[in-house]
């Protein structure tokens, strides 16, 4: 799929977690192309979920009393996308992309223990919260479809990419973890693996911005195993996702969690 991002002037954009890498990079793609990417009340074009936090050696939580990764990458987007419904509902034909992971490649999710109160490892928890932003990606574009919300809803991952996800600022470590050095070290000891933040926001952007994409799709690099460049292609998606009663059941507990309700 080739990528070609449009003339955006006017539109508005969302997009968290913009501070630095992905989220950094997406914004300042967007705002190339003509995009707000602040404004207050205005109708939203386009949403990107892409704030995150990724494996906190321990197991901490968020303020509401969340599992940290799971709170952050999924509920507080499920919570957020909620709230602004009405805004992206407003505009003409809005997008909302989630931001997901080659983790989210998880076999099973456990309702009665999203919060790894059971047990916590690390990167298991990471990958189910991605999936949880994935089943929610699809749910959310099917039920656009179904209510008439007039959204697209699609999610992407970046495959391996240089960011400073893994620093340990965002979850309070000064800093970085061993797993953070040793993943550093392989940024030059297995280069053709790993993407730079410009090449690694292709996915999403294509779902953000591009003509041709289409809601309910997972997209991702095209290259090897989806960790390299190559350009954007179709990501695969785990049977989890491609569940309806599985991505109802974890809607039904995002909302029961989060107090968040969309409208049928």
């Amino acid at each position: 799929m080739e990528l070609s991002v449009p003339d955006l002037s006017g539109r508005l954009a969302v997009v968290t977690g913009a501070n630095s890498g992905l989220g950094f990079g997406l914004a300042r793609r967007l705002a190339g192309a003509g995009v707000d990417v602040a404004a207050e009340g205005r109708p939203i074009d386009i949403l990107i979920n892409n704030a995150g936090v990724m494996t906190p050696p321990r197991r901490q939580q968020t303020v509401d009393g969340f599992e940290l990764q799971f709170g952050t990458n999924h509920l507080g987007h499920f919570a957020l996308t909620g709230h602004l419904l009405p805004l992206l509902r407003a505009a003409p034909a809005a997008r909302v992309v989630s931001v997901s992971s080659i983790a989210a490649q998880q076999r099973g999710l456990n309702f009665e223990d999203v919060n790894a109160e059971r047990g916590y490892k690390p990167m298991r928890c990471y990958g189910i919260a991605k999936l949880a932003q994935l089943m929610f990606a699809v749910e959310l574009d099917r039920r656009s479809r179904e209510c008439g919300w007039g959204l697209m809803s699609s999610a992407a991952h970046p495959g391996l990419a240089k960011t400073n996800l893994l620093s340990g600022a965002s979850y309070g470590l000064a800093k970085p973890t061993l797993q953070a050095r040793l993943t550093q070290l392989t940024w030059r000891v297995l280069p053709f693996m790993w993407l730079d933040v410009d090449e690694g926001v292709k996915p999403t952007l294509y779902a953000a911005a591009s003509p041709d994409a289409r809601g309910g799709v997972y997209y991702g690099p095209r290259g090897f195993y989806e960790t390299a460049g190559g350009g954007v292609g179709f990501a695969k998606v785990p049977s989890l996702a491609r569940s309806d009663s599985d991505r109802q059941a974890l809607w039904r507990l995002s909302e029961k969690l989060t107090g968040v309700s969309y409208p049928d």
